[in-house]
C-alpha cells in the first residue's frame, strides 16, 4: 500500500471539512508558489522528535502538548509569543518534577491555523454565512466579503509561522528557557496563587533540588542542557493543499516529510480510514497525532493504527483522547484494552479540553473541574489498566484572558465577558494552565508514592 502513496493521492479519495474556494486558479497558483518556499522545519528535527515520544510510547517520558486553539493573524505578536512559552516552560518544569521523567515539549504554535467546523453555515438573525474557518482559510468578521476563502491567506500564514518559528528557536537556545528563570517565575506564580499554601510543598522540594545541583556544580553555566530546551511545534493538518505544499523529500533519507510542523495530527472529524486526511498522514514520516472521540470504536481504532504505523514504530502515532469527564470512563478503556492486546505501540495523550465545552451566558466555555477531572480519570484508568499515561494535550495562552471558569481564582460566568478573546474554542489563561500542572504533577507523584508501596509492601 505504501508504493502506492503521492504527496498528491489524497485528491483521489473523499474529503471532509474541505473550504469552497470560489477561485481554483487562484487556488493552484497560491499552492505552486507555496511549494517553492523553504521548509518550516526540517526532517531531522522531527526525528529527534519521534525519538523522544518513543520514549514516552515506552512509559520513559511524557508529553505536554499545548497552546492555541486557533492562531490569528491579528493576535500576532512577540510578547503574545513570549508569555505562551513561558508559561509553557513553567508547566514543563512542575510536570518533569512530578514525573521524574523527561517531559517532551511540543506547542500547538506555528501552524495551527485551521478549524474543522460543525456546520458549513454560520447565521446571526436572518443572515447565514460560510463559517469561519481560521485565518488561514478566511476572516472572522461577520460579512459576506471576509467569509469568502482566500487562498492568498495560506501565504500569510506560512509568513506568519517562519516568524514564530523563529522566535521560538531563539527563545529555546539564546538562554532565555534558562531553568533558573523558569524556576523563578514558577515561584512568583506559586507566591500570587490563592492556593499558594498547596502548591508551596512542591515548589520547595523543587527549590531543595536546585539547590543541591548548584552545590555540587551542575549549573546553567557549564551544563548548556539547563539553559537552552528542546520545543516542537504542531498542528491539526486540515488543509491538505497546503500541507501537500510543504511536503518535501528529505535528501538525506529519501522520505517524505510535511515541513509545516513537526508533528501533525487528524482530527476525530477527518479520520475516516478511507478519507484524504488518512491518505495523506500515512505516507509522511512526521509523528503523527489522532484525536479519539466518543464515537471511535475499538476495531476502528486498531484498523487506523495499522493504516497510520503499519510498522509498529513507537514514537509515530500519538492518541490524543477526547471524550469529557462525563464519558471518559466508558470509553477510554475499552480502547487501550483493544490496543495492549494487539501490542500497538503508541502514545496515550489527554485532551481534557474538546469534550468539556458548555454554553454560559451566550460564550463558549470550559469549566476547569470538569478538565481537571477527565485528566484524573485519564490517569485512573491507565493505572488500572496497566498503561503509561503519557500525555496532555491543552488548549492555552500566556495571557491573562477569561475564557474557560473556575480555577484557584474561581472564575465565573460573570467574569466571561472581561477578556474573552479567542478566535474559535475558550483556552486556559496562564494561571489555569499552570495551576493544571500542579495538580497534575500532585496526582504523578502520588501514583509513584503508590508504585512504591506494592513494590516494598
Amino acid at each position: 500500500m505504501a508504493q502506492t502513496w503521492t504527496p498528491n493521492s489524497w485528491r483521489q479519495k473523499p474529503i471532509q471539512q474541505v473550504p469552497d474556494y470560489p477561485d481554483l486558479a487562484a487556488l493552484t497558483a497560491t499552492e505552486a508558489k507555496l511549494a517553492k518556499y523553504p521548509p518550516l522545519v526540517f526532517a531531522g528535527e522531527a526525528r529527534r522528535l519521534k525519538s523522544a515520544l518513543a520514549n514516552v510510547a515506552e512509559g520513559r517520558g511524557f508529553l505536554l502538548q499545548g497552546g492555541d486553539c486557533a492562531e490569528s493573524f491579528a493576535e500576532h505578536g512577540a510578547d503574545t509569543i513570549r508569555d505562551f512559552f513561558r508559561a509553557f516552560l513553567q508547566m514543563a518544569v512542575v510536570l518533569t518534577f512530578g514525573a521524574q521523567q523527561p517531559v517532551v515539549k511540543v506547542g500547538r504554535i506555528a501552524g495551527q491555523f485551521a478549524k474543522p467546523r460543525s456546520s458549513n453555515i454560520e447565521k446571526q438573525g436572518d443572515v447565514e454565512l460560510p463559517s469561519y474557518r481560521g485565518d488561514i482559510i478566511n476572516g472572522i468578521e461577520f460579512t459576506e466579503a471576509e467569509r469568502v476563502p482566500d487562498p492568498e491567506r495560506q501565504i500569510m500564514a506560512y509568513r506568519q509561522s517562519a516568524a514564530t518559528l523563529n522566535l521560538l528557536r531563539a527563545f529555546a537556545m539564546g538562554g532565555y528557557a534558562n531553568l533558573d528563570n523558569v524556576h523563578q517565575w514558577m515561584l512568583g506564580f506559586v507566591k500570587d496563587s490563592p492556593q499558594a499554601e498547596r502548591y508551596r510543598k512542591l515548589a520547595d522540594r523543587i527549590s531543595e533540588t536546585m539547590d543541591f545541583m548548584k552545590a555540587i556544580g551542575i549549573t546553567s553555566e557549564n551544563h548548556p542542557s539547563l539553559r537552552e530546551t528542546d520545543f516542537f511545534t504542531s498542528h491539526e493538518a486540515l488543509l491538505l493543499g497546503y500541507e501537500q505544499a510543504l511536503t518535501r523529500v528529505d535528501s538525506t533519507s529519501g522520505d517524505w516529510y510535511a515541513t509545516s510542523g513537526h508533528m501533525i495530527w487528524i482530527g476525530d472529524r477527518t479520520r475516516q480510514p478511507d478519507h484524504a486526511h488518512i491518505e495523506y498522514c500515512r505516507g509522511i514520516k512526521n509523528p503523527l497525532g489522532l484525536k479519539c472521540g466518543p464515537s471511535l470504536t475499538a476495531d476502528g481504532l486498531l484498523e487506523l493504527i495499522d493504516l497510520l504505523n503499519p510498522a509498529n514504530e513507537a514514537g509515530r502515532l500519538t492518541l490524543i483522547c477526547r471524550f469529557g469527564h462525563d464519558k471518559v470512563a466508558e470509553h477510554l478503556p475499552r480502547l487501550i484494552r483493544a490496543v495492549e492486546r494487539e501490542g500497538k505501540k503508541v502514545v496515550w495523550s489527554c485532551d481534557p479540553m474538546h469534550g468539556n465545552t458548555i454554553t454560559l451566558n451566550n460564550y463558549k466555555t470550559r469549566p476547569f473541574e470538569r478538565i481537571l477531572s477527565e485528566v484524573e480519570s485519564f490517569f485512573q484508568i491507565h493505572r488500572a489498566e496497566g498503561s503509561h499515561p503519557g500525555g496532555i494535550h491543552i488548549e492555552m495562552t500566556g495571557n491573562d484572558v477569561t475564557e474557560c471558569t473556575g480555577g484557584a481564582r474561581a472564575l465565573s460566568g460573570d467574569d466571561l465577558a472581561d477578556r474573552y478573546h479567542t478566535h474559535c474554542d475558550p483556552r486556559l489563561n496562564a494561571d489555569q494552565a499552570l495551576e493544571l500542572a500542579f495538580l497534575l504533577a500532585e496526582r504523578m507523584k502520588g501514583g509513584r508514592d503508590e508504585k512504591k508501596l506494592v513494590v516494598n509492601g
